[in-house]
């Protein structure tokens, strides 16, 4: 039997970076020269560097999930989500969901968890999502929406938030992933 070798976990090396767009606080485009670590270099590697944001798993006592629904443009359609939305600078990712649970719901929650932080695309970057739970969650007053945000609140039980996941109610993977975490790891 011919032994394998190992394969070269190393990071990539940064030759070169161009700033193509800055567009703060929404996107920065670079694109990057790097050296592999069999040494081959690629001359336009593209990274998207998008802004961190909180997403939020929140259950009532009566063990329901808060959702929003709302348009999402980069879906071209409505949508299912949870409560989320981005960072300010500074500001730390349980603050921001605490934030935006009771600005896009109403509601604030006793007992948090955090159930992880993850990068949307792990060869782009496009964004880092903190994901936590919320417990207890009860409406304490009305949503605080903005016009680019108009959002129904909805509250689901657990198999038919499932099925919705599964039927593809929920748009995003960002949104998809957080409610998966709610579900397998939280609940």
């Amino acid at each position: 039997m011919a032994s394998k070798e190992a394969p070269d976990l190393r990071r990539w090396k940064v030759l070169d970076r161009q700033l193509l767009l800055s567009a703060p606080p929404w996107l920065t485009v670079y694109r990057e020269q790097v050296e592999l670590p069999t040494h081959r270099i690629l001359d336009d590697f593209y990274r998207v560097v998008l802004p961190d944001f909180a997403a939020v798993v929140a259950v009532t006592p009566a063990g329901e999930i808060v959702m929003v629904r709302g348009y999402k443009h980069g879906l071209g359609r409505v949508a299912l989500s949870v409560p989320a939305g981005l960072m300010h600078p500074g500001e730390p990712p349980l603050d921001a969901a605490r934030r935006e649970l009771l600005e896009e719901t109403g509601y604030e929650a006793a007992e948090w968890k955090n159930l992880g932080t993850f990068v949307v695309d792990g060869n782009r970057q496009c964004g880092t999502m903190h994901v936590f739970l919320a417990r207890n969650a009860r409406p304490v007053q009305s949503p605080q929406q903005d016009e680019t945000e108009v959002l129904q609140v909805e509250c689901w039980k657990r198999e038919r938030l499932a099925q919705a996941l599964q039927a593809g109610e929920i748009g995003t993977l960002a949104g998809a992933a957080a409610v998966t975490l709610g579900l397998v790891i939280g609940l």
